[in-house]
């Protein structure tokens, strides 16, 4: 390939160099990691109750923990005043409430280290003029959702510290949307930099794959709805749900909006519907790429929802312990990942042209 072939690609995507775009790209990858890492560590948050136990948000202030006996009861204190300690922990000891705290406290922790690991790069690139526009204000926008993360997470928090015991689902479905946004918008900018060859793919593959990553997104936000509600220790039964395709409760009363996405049966059983399509798709794509471009990447996405589906059935079966709930998450960021990769090298171009360098999708 040309230098001229590849300079083009690398100012079309923003970056100085060819150099420079490899250089961004693969911290891009890095921060896709750390997003990952805190999705899973807000999961672990989730299913040791963990959530509620810092009932302030304080940006800065908050990243130094109790460090002495007298702060810790008084952290504690602020906690007996919630209803999930008068509902659910009434009578729980400081060992235990430290227990909970460190999760949460680790957790927003996280996020602000998140935060530094993109700025500081960020700024470096900006300063030394390896990313121009539009790069550079697509490096910004992404800064500035991850801001808006940490306060919707106080958003979701503060949903559960009057009059509930838990948090909203549907907040907690938000911070987990918003957060794998992030992940995808961060994993397309780093394929775009980094250098790769594309070949054009027909119309109905493309919008297969894309379809794909809209259903993968889809079936995250469902598998919100069934953590907020701890719908995955209910129906523990598989393929159908306590002996019935369609839950009881399902559609007790009126069928409506509460129904699809405020109790138990109702969220745990459009999750797995959304499997069993989410299945179909990478089934479908698997066979109508198979003498294309996009093979190999259809096949990588047909293995991970396999893995996945294993993931989500045995999880039901043990009624989402800790490790198998975490696991079952980080599998969704991985298929998400791959129907990225398959739609982000369907995108089309003139017939047989090329662009970048490197392995061909």
């Amino acid at each position: 390939m040309s230098t001229s072939t590849q300079l083009r690609f690398t100012q079309n995507a923003g970056a100085a160099s060819p150099q420079s775009a490899r250089r961004i790209a693969f911290w891009l990858f890095v921060m896709c990691g750390l997003v990952a890492a805190m999705v899973i560590v807000g999961g672990a948050t989730r299913l040791t109750d963990s959530g509620l136990s810092i009932t302030e948000w304080r940006p800065v202030t908050g990243a130094v923990p109790p460090l002495s006996e007298q702060h810790w009861l008084e952290e504690f204190e602020k906690y007996k005043t919630i209803p999930e300690y008068e509902e659910v922990n009434y009578g729980m000891g400081l060992a235990e409430f430290k227990t909970i705290y460190w999760w949460e406290w680790g957790h927003r922790l996280l996020g602000r280290l998140i935060g530094m690991a993109f700025f500081i790069p960020m700024a470096f690139f900006l300063a030394t003029g390896q990313a121009r526009r539009p790069l550079a204000l697509k490096l910004g926008g992404l800064f500035m959702l991850g801001g808006m993360q940490g306060a919707l997470g106080w958003w979701m928090v503060s949903s559960g510290l009057a009059e509930r015991v838990d948090v909203s689902q549907y907040r907690l479905a938000a911070h987990l949307s918003l957060a794998v946004a992030l992940f995808a918008l961060m994993f397309w900018l780093a394929l775009d930099l980094w250098p790769s060859r594309r070949r054009e793919v027909s119309k109905t593959l493309r919008i297969g794959a894309y379809a794909l990553v809209g259903g993968v997104f889809a079936q995250i936000v469902l598998g919100a709805f069934v953590a907020g509600l701890r719908a995955g220790r209910t129906f523990n039964s598989w393929p159908l749900m306590d002996g019935k395709f369609f839950p009881d409760g399902y559609f007790a009363g009126a069928p409506g909006f509460n129904d699809l996405f405020e109790t138990i049966a109702a969220v745990q059983f459009n999750h797995r519907i959304g499997a069993y399509l989410l299945a179909a798709g990478a089934v479908w794509l698997f066979f109508a790429a198979r003498k294309s471009a996009l093979a190999r990447p259809a096949a990588i996405i047909l293995a991970a929802v396999g893995v996945q589906v294993v993931l989500g059935v045995w999880t039901i079966l043990a009624a989402t312990p800790i490790a198998l709930g975490l696991a079952h998450q980080a599998g969704a960021l991985m298929v998400l990942a791959a129907a990225l990769y398959a739609a982000h090298g369907a995108t089309a171009y003139s017939a047989g042209s090329t662009t970048g360098s490197g392995t061909e999708i």
